[in-house]
């Protein structure tokens, strides 16, 4: 009895070791999992910012090729006004120049309204 009780124990250490190897290679391959769908992940988050970003860029370009012709426009209406300013400059300068001349050497000195109310 004592040899089959030793061949039972033999048998089941051995079964124990072989249950070990088992569980031994599950964790690693659970960990080699764990560390490939890491990196797909990484991967697959990678890959979306690209889209996204390419996305970005693509809608800025589109976007701010109006804003570049609303600045075009304004500074051609901007010229226009300014050449407008300049003929209206020329063209009424001197006179403007005359008037302020005049005013200043012909003064003609007036009592305020207050005095001439109170006389």
């Amino acid at each position: 009895m004592s040899a089959q009780n030793s061949a039972g124990i033999q048998t089941l250490l051995d079964a124990e070791r072989e249950a070990q190897k088992i569980v031994q290679q599950a964790r690693e391959y659970r960990t080699k999992r764990i560390r490939d769908a890491k990196s797909e992940a990484q991967k697959e988050i990678e890959e979306y910012k690209q889209q996204k970003e390419e996305e970005f860029k693509k809608f800025e370009a589109e976007h701010s090729s109006g804003y570049k012709k609303a600045e075009e426009d304004a500074n051609k209406e901007a010229e226009v006004k300014v050449e407008d300013i300049h003929a209206a400059g020329k063209e009424k300068g001197g006179k403007v120049v005359d008037d302020l001349i005049h005013a200043v050497i012909d003064v003609k000195p007036e009592p305020s309204e207050k005095i001439v109310a109170s006389a």
